[in-house]
């Protein structure tokens, strides 16, 4: 994440920030994935319909996360300024836990949850993040 988007982020959260609280680590993700067989769908359903004069794939809306010693802040990312649109949530770190990594050729993902729920929510970092997700990573303990 480069210095103005952290900037902009550490600002947006600043105000949420707890008494003591410290941002250990922030990064671009995406928190759903589209298959690439749906995407191929679309794609095809999308040029059929324009007579072959388009073809649209549809892409998962950026996300900021920061991770604090505390807790996990989730805000939309506008796609064309570098500033955080709307605080989606913030998740307690405490009680949460991570699946195993999965490495993919252009991101790598893993799943958190907290170990008295049996819902999730899969980040997806990409391929420049990959010394922030291993940060994350290193602050969760693997599920059992």
């Amino acid at each position: 994440m480069n210095g103005k988007r952290r900037q902009l982020l550490l600002a947006a959260i600043d105000s949420m920030l707890e008494p003591g609280e410290q941002v250990e680590v922030t990064t671009i993700v995406n928190l759903s994935s589209v298959t690439v067989r749906r995407t191929a769908a679309f794609a095809a359903a999308s040029a059929i319909l324009s007579g072959g004069g388009m073809a649209v794939i549809p892409a998962p809306t950026p996300m900021y996360l920061a991770m604090t010693d505390r807790r996990i802040f989730i805000f939309r990312a506008n796609p064309t300024f570098a500033r955080p649109e709307e605080h989606l949530m913030t998740i307690p770190r405490a009680g949460l836990v991570r699946s195993e990594i999965k490495e993919r050729v252009l991101n790598s993902s893993f799943i958190i949850s907290s170990t008295d729920s049996e819902q999730g929510l899969k980040i997806i970092f990409p391929l420049v993040g990959r010394k922030e997700r291993n940060v994350i990573a290193a602050a969760l303990p693997l599920a059992d």
